[in-house]
């Protein structure tokens, strides 16, 4: 049976980052930064569309600035993984060009990334599953929707029609497309073979051949 040191040093060494894990976060955080740029384009004509049915209905969507922390989370499976591939990404689409301030990409990124880390840490970084990323993209939503409510929909009231509305249609579209899509997009990601060096291709691979 290991000793308890064996066992804290194998603890440690599987939160440790490997060139690998920058490499790939920096791949993905890339791609997303390109997701994020397109989305702008969508937000504005999709926002008045959405506003019409029902105010604070867009916020469904919002989902789609920050599936990628949940996506990363399942990829790399290291701490810090939402909030490094979050930070590329919306360096990317500050790049590209985008009609927000770098400062607000940078303060939604890093506040993106630290809630979508939340249950994972929880979890020590050892749970990855469809189950613990719906909880990552719930905490997400619910964060950065009363983030969104006490510094950008200011006027808008935590109990009103439209405020209620915004943090249903967030925590919805944070579970849906945070952390549905995002764990559906993983495994076919990993089907693909461009996982296989990485943990999370092996564990997904070994699970489907023992299935």
């Amino acid at each position: 049976m290991p000793s308890a040191s064996v066992q804290s040093i194998h603890s440690v060494s599987h939160l440790r980052w490997k060139p690998q894990d920058i490499a790939v976060g920096a791949s993905l955080g890339a791609a997303c930064g390109v997701i994020f740029w397109g989305f702008n384009f969508a937000y504005a004509p999709l926002s008045a569309v959405m506003s019409a049915i029902l105010p604070g209905l867009m916020s469904f969507f919002h989902a789609l600035w920050y599936f990628s922390g949940m996506l990363a989370l399942l990829v790399i499976r290291k701490p810090g993984a939402a909030v490094y591939v979050n930070l590329v990404g919306g360096v990317v689409e500050g790049l590209i060009g985008s009609q927000f301030s770098i400062a607000s990409v940078v303060i939604a990124t890093l506040l993106e990334g630290l809630s979508a880390e939340i249950p994972f840490a929880i979890g020590r970084y050892r749970i990855f599953n469809l189950p613990m990323s719906i909880a990552s993209g719930f905490t997400t939503a619910l964060i950065y929707g009363l983030y969104l409510l006490l510094f950008y929909f200011q006027g808008v009231a935590f109990l009103s029609v439209r405020g209620i509305v915004h943090l249903i249609a967030e925590l919805v579209g944070g579970v849906l497309i945070g952390g549905i899509m995002s764990w559906y997009l993983f495994v076919a990601l990993a089907k693909t073979g461009v996982l296989d060096r990485m943990p999370s291709g092996q564990a997904l691979k070994d699970k489907a051949r023992n299935a």
